[in-house]
Order: structure tokens, then C-alpha cells, then sequence
């Protein structure tokens, strides 16, 4: 298997659990756009259990692979608490072969 097969499950999601999201006040939140980038293709599954944890934040992901380079992007919309939102991405940026970035809006 190539890793390319697994990134099916890193595709934009919503489910009920985002809608708790919308109940925390704006004044507490931001929403920000995680980049990813994956260079080791074993490492999606690690990947989406992380996000799972975060699942009730994150309004919507997509990944795909870029296979001229043997490398996965994924994108992740999230509106969170900021100390959540860097949490998600150091945690990521943890992982082998991943390298995550944060951009936040501007309010």
C-alpha cells in the first residue's frame, strides 16, 4: 500500500458534535485554517485520531495527496479556544514526517 488509500478518511466532515462547537461565544474563540503537510504516508492514521480529538471543533478538513511528490496536504477549518487550536498543532507537528502551520483570522 502506498498511504494514498488511507487518506480517504481525512476528508471535510461535519457532524453533530460541530454543532456543539457553535454554542461557545465568539469572544472565546477563533477560527483558524491548520496546513499540513505529510511526508510520511504512514502516519494518516496517527493523524486522524489526533483530529478526532478535536472533532468538535473543526468545521471542516480535506486532504489530497500530491503523488508527482509523495506528500499529502491537508487542510483543517477550525473555531476554537486559541490554546486549543496551538495545542492541535503542536501535537500534529509532533508527528513524523508531518509539519503542520496555523493562520488565524484577523479578529
Amino acid at each position: 500500500m502506498n498511504g494514498f488509500s488511507s487518506l480517504c478518511f481525512i476528508l471535510p466532515q461535519i457532524n453533530a458534535k460541530n454543532t456543539a462547537a457553535q454554542g461557545i461565544t465568539a469572544m472565546n474563540t477563533r477560527i483558524a485554517l491548520i496546513g499540513i503537510i505529510v511526508e510520511d504516508l504512514n502516519s494518516t492514521d496517527k493523524i486522524n485520531e489526533i483530529l478526532h480529538n478535536y472533532s468538535q471543533y473543526i468545521v471542516g478538513r480535506m486532504g489530497l495527496p500530491y503523488r508527482s511528490r509523495n506528500v499529502a496536504i491537508i487542510s483543517v477549518i477550525i473555531d476554537a479556544p486559541e490554546n486549543e487550536i496551538s495545542a492541535l498543532s503542536g501535537k500534529l507537528g509532533m508527528i513524523k514526517g508531518v509539519n503542520s502551520k496555523v493562520q488565524y483570522t484577523k479578529a
